[in-house]
């Protein structure tokens, strides 16, 4: 089922096996019964030697010819460009849009900004995340939603069963999920990530700013670029046309900072970037105040509380939750597993570890997991068990490295 993983996994060292195995084993959980699906750059690919794996129900390179900590930097100090087409890509339109849209999330779309993009997630009835996702208002009745490849199938049902029950009350929604065959998703992050498109596009792109998106023409054809990503640098995800697809990737690869990278090396990157995966750092049981992403739920939401699950969750945060997300770097010893008990120095168990692997960045391992919040302050020595035996960890203010996204004006 999985192509050529045997192999890989042959020419890893111990934390790429690590991280490797975590990506597959995500790709699992969410994987369908149905064929492995294909994006419409898959055929690039193969061409450029790509490692593929079935992650979530979809053939992605995993890595390419270079390592994965070798990709990880590369991307850190030039730029990178990843296949991110297996993502949910949505149009939301009609004069009830706003009302729609807020219904199902924390945000606050009505007084978001034309062009602006927000982070934001779904919950369900008791607070937890059904989804993180990101929501881009073009219009006040024109949305542009990118969601997990993981969560499609639950997405699809949660869209489809709130706009039924909204049209069915006389409400204006519409909506158009667009097919990774015929609509690609490329992402490009790093720090030459804005020279390299900039070659390439028309719009001066100095005035788009972190987290804003803008909607253009090349090759004549029509495509958004969004300035955000998965990385912790600055960076855009490009929405293109498959017809034109590998021909744009093809052209921006034509400059020597840039390079194709992996789901190997996005996942590293996000982690450093201390941003959650999804049926990992947060799930359907974690609310956004105990993901320690109260900054999420906007404040008239909060005051009006009429989004899923807002008692639960307006009452975390007027009184705090049980529990909190912390990043952990590691001493001596090898990278915590997803999974691995966190004890306090005395031996007790207090929580587990979400996320985990090495830093190629910092040189040293790094984590994530959740704890109760008296033992959450930065600095706070714990202990990790990793194989039967305890290493030494400190709590440490997330990202753990410094982000680098684009605000000028």
């Amino acid at each position: 089922m999985f192509c050529g993983t045997m192999k890989i996994f042959s020419n890893l060292k111990f934390g790429e096996k690590l991280l490797l195995e975590r990506i597959i084993n995500n790709g699992r959980r969410f994987a369908s019964t149905q064929e492995a699906r294909k994006t419409c750059l898959y055929d690039l690919h193969v061409k450029y030697q790509g490692k593929i794996v079935n992650f979530a129900g979809w053939l992605l390179p995993v890595q390419y010819k270079e390592a994965i900590a070798a990709s990880h930097q590369h991307t850190r100090n030039f730029a990178s460009l990843f296949d991110v087409g297996h993502m949910l890509q949505t149009h939301v339109t009609g004069r009830d849009s706003t009302e729609f849209l807020e219904s199902l999330t924390t945000s606050d779309l009505k007084n978001l900004g034309q062009g602006s993009s927000t982070l934001t997630v779904f919950t369900n009835r008791n607070g937890g995340i059904l989804d993180d996702l990101i929501i881009t208002k073009d219009q006040n009745d024109k949305y542009f939603v990118v969601s997990n490849a993981g969560r499609r199938k639950e997405d699809l049902q949660l869209l489809l069963e709130k706009k039924d029950e909204l049209t069915a009350n006389g409400k204006d929604v519409k909506i158009n999920f667009l097919d990774p065959l015929e609509r690609g998703l490329i992402a490009l992050q790093g720090p030459s990530a804005a020279n390299a498109l900039q070659s390439v596009l028309k719009r001066d792109l100095t005035k788009l700013r972190f987290m804003n998106s803008i909607e253009t023409e090349m090759m004549s054809e029509k495509i958004r670029v969004s300035r955000c990503g998965y990385t912790g640098e600055d960076g855009f995800e490009i929405s293109v046309p498959e017809k034109i697809a590998a021909q744009l990737v093809e052209r921006i690869l034509e400059i020597p900072d840039v390079k194709l990278a992996g789901l190997g090396a996005r996942d590293s990157l996000r982690l450093e970037a201390g941003l959650c995966l999804y049926g990992h750092d947060i799930d359907e049981t974690t609310t956004p105040v105990e993901a320690a992403l109260t900054w999420l739920v906007a404040k008239r939401r909060r005051e009006e509380g009429n989004f899923p699950g807002a008692e639960n969750i307006v009452s975390q945060i007027k009184s705090g939750a049980m529990k909190k997300r912390i990043g952990l770097s590691m001493g001596q010893g090898p990278p915590a597993r997803e999974g691995a008990e966190i004890l306090t120095p005395e031996g007790e168990r207090v929580g587990k570890v979400t996320s985990g692997g090495p830093s190629p960045t910092l040189g040293r391992s790094i984590a994530m997991g959740y704890v109760p919040p008296s033992i959450a302050k930065n600095g706070n020595s714990v202990l990790v068990q990793v194989r039967g035996k305890v290493y030494k960890a400190v709590i440490t203010k997330m990202p753990f490295i410094k982000t680098n996204y684009y605000t000028s004006k």
